[in-house]
């Protein structure tokens, strides 16, 4: 084997690691509560499950009041489905938070995997 071939392969070892933190890493681990604002279906190639859970509380920035907005991902069919009957309840989500989004998994780094707590709200 080369000099060169041995440069080449441990780069792509280097390359391998480096997509691995980036992309499968758990980097972090939570759970968000508040209401949830949607759950939709959506994406072009790789149909993904999106949400928005509006969380309790105001804080100002500047002279406007905004509210905590947590955007996510779901990975599982039935916890979305799940979510997507109930708009407009507080839920209480746990979620992995990854370096990176992939298409197929989500638009964005929070994937929630499961459901810790719901309350129906009367509207």
């Amino acid at each position: 084997m080369k000099w060169y071939s041995k440069v080449l392969l441990v780069l792509f070892i280097i390359l391998l690691i480096a997509g691995w933190f980036r992309y499968f890493w758990v980097f972090g681990e939570g759970a968000k509560a508040g209401q949830l604002n949607y759950v939709v279906k959506k994406g072009i190639l790789f149909k993904t499950y999106e949400g928005k859970l509006i969380q309790t509380g105001i804080r100002a920035q500047g002279a406007s009041l905004n509210s905590y907005e947590f955007e996510f991902s779901v990975g599982n069919k039935r916890i979305a489905e799940e979510l997507m009957a109930r708009s407009g309840d507080q839920f209480t989500l746990h979620y992995k938070e990854y370096l990176g989004a992939l298409p197929w998994r989500g638009h964005t780094v929070y994937v929630v995997d499961s459901i810790i707590s719901s309350e129906k709200v009367e509207h």
